[in-house]
């Protein structure tokens, strides 16, 4: 386990921490690098509705702690996740699908275990288990670990997958972004993976890249890269909690808060104040909440030299 991940958030300023000398990627530290992920994206704060050091967000059943106890628990599934990528890297993109499912039905499991039913990473673990997965199938041809690439990969293990998945079955349709996609047409966390993570790389890497370039600080960065995914994730959760008014509403706040192009202070102030507004809704973005973490992760992935060994 890395360092940062020994770091307590209610005796430092995460956000502020300077991050570890960069290292060479092996499944270990990939393994690690998506956990430190998971945990830089709950210390975030503030963060609008979700939930963080400031406060619970819309939720009554979650809390910092609950989300580290989480994290620990499906960490172990990381190096799975890696390690089936290798094993299936001269298959099709899309034979690893099925490994990838059934580890990251292994790793609900234990979140689910360690945190009394409360789902906390579910979407976090489908988007990092098929980011790792890419990550296996990438090192396994010893091919460049690095964020386009990586995004690709998961785009041709995704192929299909809305459609495999969520047409068709309008009458079984349970889940918030099965709802969702048959109500409004949004493809929710499966559309996301298959476009290989648009998202994060037309909207949250570039202003988190961007932030960086101009001098400001990771956590200023993230919590820019936070504004821009919230102006753009069409996020599942937000239609579910406060329909298509909801998810508008987010959307324009957000859209408004980046063409300000506020730092540090500022932005932290006006986010605070969003946080009270989308509590207030009971709005809770978790979906842009994963990308958060994923944005983080890519960027860091795109810091560190490759390695090459495999294993």
């Amino acid at each position: 386990m890395s360092a940062l991940t020994q770091i307590s958030p209610a005796a430092s300023a995460l956000p502020e921490t300077p991050v570890a000398a960069p290292r060479p990627l092996d499944v270990a530290s990939l393994a690690d690098l998506a956990h430190e992920a998971l945990l830089r994206e709950v210390w975030l704060t503030p963060k609008p509705g979700l939930v963080d050091l400031r406060n619970t967000g819309s939720h009554a059943d979650m809390d910092v702690a609950l989300f580290e106890a989480s994290a620990a628990a499906i960490a172990p599934f990381f190096p799975l996740f890696i390690e089936a990528g290798q094993a299936d890297a001269a298959l099709p993109a899309p034979a690893t699908l099925p490994e990838l499912r059934r580890l990251g039905l292994h790793c609900e499991t234990a979140m689910l275990h360690a945190t009394k039913g409360v789902n906390t990473h579910k979407g976090a673990i489908f988007a990092f288990g098929l980011a790792l997965g890419a990550a296996g199938r990438l090192v396994a041809r010893e091919a460049a670990l690095e964020p386009v690439a990586l995004c690709r990969e998961v785009a041709a293990i995704a192929a299909g997958l809305v459609a495999r998945d969520l047409a068709g079955h309008h009458r079984t349709a349970r889940t918030a972004g099965e709802l969702a996609f048959h109500r409004h047409g949004l493809p929710g966390a499966r559309g996301e993976a298959q476009s290989g993570f648009a998202t994060i790389r037309m909207a949250g890497l570039p202003a988190f890249r961007t932030a960086r370039a101009s001098g400001r600080s990771e956590g200023d960065a993230l919590r820019s890269a936070l504004v821009a995914l919230l102006a753009e994730n069409k996020d599942t959760n937000l239609i579910s909690r406060g329909g298509p008014d909801g998810l508008a509403y987010v959307r324009q706040e957000a859209a408004r808060l980046r063409a300000e192009n506020l730092h540090r202070f500022a932005l932290t102030a006006r986010l605070e104040a969003l946080d009270d507004a989308f509590i207030a809704r009971n709005l809770s973005p978790g979906g842009t909440a994963d990308l958060v973490g994923l944005t983080w992760f890519l960027a860091a992935l795109g810091s560190r030299p490759p390695d090459q060994r495999n294993g």
